[in-house]
């Protein structure tokens, strides 16, 4: 449910919005024993559970500034990226598909409040402070939280947009973020020595951190107030989180997508992506002091390729193709080829 207050009530420049979420099913890694680090169907995320993803009220306070509190959490105004693609490599707010033991992306909410700024018609600035807190995670259906905060996610971004009807759209985000709660070294235990060999608890560090860039750009085609109707428009997503806590510490992915590339399909959609996602140099330092462990990590490589057709003006059908190689990040382990396919209903 979204409100738009000023229709609603009267408030000038007010929303307030409510969303359930129901996830049901089951998970295709795990009874495929896949071993991959990103999911090939990332709609699984967060277990199979009842949750009240949002409940915020956004507010706009003069022509510039704007500000949401609430039940909501950082994938929704920070790193933002579309979840077209059905592996989660590409899909959604990065900085959670590595760190997500504290990020905490779509479905799960959390309490968090937003400053918006607009500079001026190109150019925004944000920053955000959101309850970390583990108890987040829980299946059970709670309106919020309110014991078992561990610290604050702390976020920042500038993003410059540009084009309008140019058929030259894009967008540039850099941003980076703050955990002050504490978390374990992924290498080190108390006495700073390797975890592998001593097996005593881990190093407690102070704080973790991470930075982020994100680019789409339009290369080809027609657009309108500011958004791509065909043509190619390629994109970029990097990510780096703090070494020392991390245990999958960075992540690329680039791709395209082309709208109306068969001329009488003018509404269809080709993606294309390929993503590298980086298992912690230190991780893979321990696991080979680690004499039991049966093989050391380093990168996994993940591809997609779908195609979007409307048979209906209500309905999306999007196949899909996934190839993982070194799943898990193990060199030695054999790849993985998915056939997938998402839809979508529009009411």
């Amino acid at each position: 449910m979204l409100l738009d207050l000023d229709k609603v009530v009267g408030l000038r420049g007010g929303a307030f919005q409510a969303t359930v979420t129901y996830r049901r099913g089951r998970d295709l890694g795990a009874d495929a024993n896949l071993g991959v680090l990103q999911q090939v169907q990332e709609v699984y995320g967060r277990g199979q559970t009842v949750r009240l993803t949002q409940f915020w009220y956004e507010q706009k306070l003069g022509e510039k500034l704007e500000l949401k509190i609430g039940r909501t959490n950082p994938g929704e105004d920070f790193a933002v990226f579309s979840c077209y693609f059905q592996n989660l490599s590409f899909c959604g707010a990065q900085p959670g598909n590595l760190v997500g033991d504290y990020w905490y992306n779509w479905p799960v909410g959390q309490w968090g409040a937003r400053l918006r700024y607009d500079v001026n018609d190109h150019l925004t600035l944000k920053t955000a402070a959101y309850e970390v807190n583990p108890r987040n995670l829980e299946k059970d259906f709670v309106i919020g939280r309110f014991h078992g905060a561990t610290g604050a996610l702390i976020p920042v971004e500038a993003e410059w947009r540009r084009g309008d009807d140019d058929g030259r759209v894009g967008a540039y985000k850099v941003g980076g973020w703050v955990n002050t709660s504490n978390g374990d070294d992924v290498f080190y235990d108390v006495n700073r020595q390797p975890i592998a060999i001593t097996g005593l608890a881990p190093l407690r560090r102070s704080a973790r951190y991470g930075v982020y860039f994100n680019l789409q750009q339009q290369i080809t085609g027609t657009s309108k107030d500011g958004k791509s109707v065909t043509g190619l428009s390629v994109f970029l997503n990097a990510t780096q989180a703090d070494r020392a806590t991390s245990t999958t510490d960075n992540q690329v992915a680039a791709g395209l997508f082309y709208k109306g590339l068969v001329p009488w399909r003018p509404g269809d959609i080709l993606g294309f992506g390929v993503a590298r996602t980086n298992v912690n140099g230190r991780v893979a330092k321990g696991q080979e002091l680690d004499p039991t462990r049966p093989a050391v990590q380093g990168a996994e490589y993940a591809s997609e390729i779908y195609y979007s057709v409307h048979p209906t003006r209500w309905l999306e059908l999007r196949p899909n193709v996934q190839f993982i190689h070194n799943p898990g990040g193990v060199h030695d382990a054999n790849d993985v080829g998915v056939l997938g396919m998402k839809a979508a209903i529009t009411l």
